[in-house]
């Protein structure tokens, strides 16, 4: 009777801790950052009329910005997380994506497969690197191993495979969607934020106009073009938000599909060579 297969074999995985350790970090110093930026560059004196911060009228677009007030640190804050986590996800997920062009190397592993060369298909593992590699060579070290199993059906051996690349992709993957989900939640908070800075800031400008006595045209207008840069900024952080979150998922998507044909072409490579054998 032929035995339960046995638990496939894992690919080496490096920690997680120190990708958690950079997202810590990471919204803090950029916090700090967007402060200083906001108290000692857009707040510098130069920027407004008469060097007076307090009552003078800006004279140029980062004197407007800083007028749009203490959402707009918040904001640089969001903005600074999406450029900053965007760029340590394009390392990551091309670093994954191995030392050469995917499609390439995954119609050259097939390739060996039909010929049964299954060591040259490995050595191809080895020259790629990156988790595509790293899984479908996991699935090829378990093909070899039941070259040698006595003690299991055909079918058995095909569903070992099918598990070890299945717990490969498992371990490999979810360290290319860390952070991801920072970018996805800056898409919906960056363009409230600003919509909070934007009511928050007409609001200021009409209880000014209610006390100033007179009816001020022109106050009133600075000061909802001042609060309209709240919503500038929370639009455009949105909008790079989506278009890093969507690359990034469109890459990672292309990745898997690569790994899923492939440990396809190696279980039915497998399947088609020894359907005919029995042990």
């Amino acid at each position: 009777m032929a035995t339960t297969p046995p638990k496939p074999t894992t690919v080496t995985k490096e920690s997680s801790g120190s990708s958690s350790i950079f997202a810590t970090l990471v919204i803090p110093i950029a916090f700090v950052v967007a402060l200083l930026i906001y108290i000692f560059v857009l707040g510098d004196a130069s920027h407004y009329k008469g060097g007076d911060v307090e009552h003078g009228d800006p004279n140029d677009y980062f004197g407007t910005v800083h007028r749009g007030g203490p959402i707009v640190p918040v904001l640089m804050t969001f903005l600074l997380c999406v450029i900053i986590f965007s760029i340590e996800r394009f390392v990551v997920i091309g670093k994954a994506a191995g030392s050469g062009n995917v499609d390439s190397f995954i119609k050259k592993v097939q390739a060996y497969l039909n010929s049964g060369n299954i060591e040259a298909a490995s050595a191809e593992c080895d020259k790629q690197k990156g988790s595509v590699a790293n899984v479908i060579k996991s699935g090829l070290k378990k093909y070899r191993e039941m070259e040698t199993e006595t003690n299991m059906d055909v079918d058995q051996k095909c569903l070992a495979i099918q598990k070890d690349i299945e717990e490969a992709t498992s371990l490999e993957m979810p360290m290319l969607e860390q952070n991801l989900t920072i970018i996805a939640t800056l898409v919906s908070i960056g363009t409230l934020t600003g919509l909070l800075g934007t009511v928050t800031g007409m609001i200021r400008a009409f209880a000014a106009l209610a006390t100033s006595g007179a009816p001020n045209q022109a106050a009133l207008a600075t000061g909802i073009s001042e609060a309209l840069i709240n919503t500038a900024l929370g639009i455009f952080t949105s909008t790079l938000a989506v278009i890093a979150y969507n690359y990034f998922t469109s890459k990672i998507d292309t990745l898997t599909y690569a790994i899923d044909e492939t440990g396809f072409s190696i279980v039915q490579t497998y399947a088609a060579s020894h359907k005919n054998k029995s042990y």
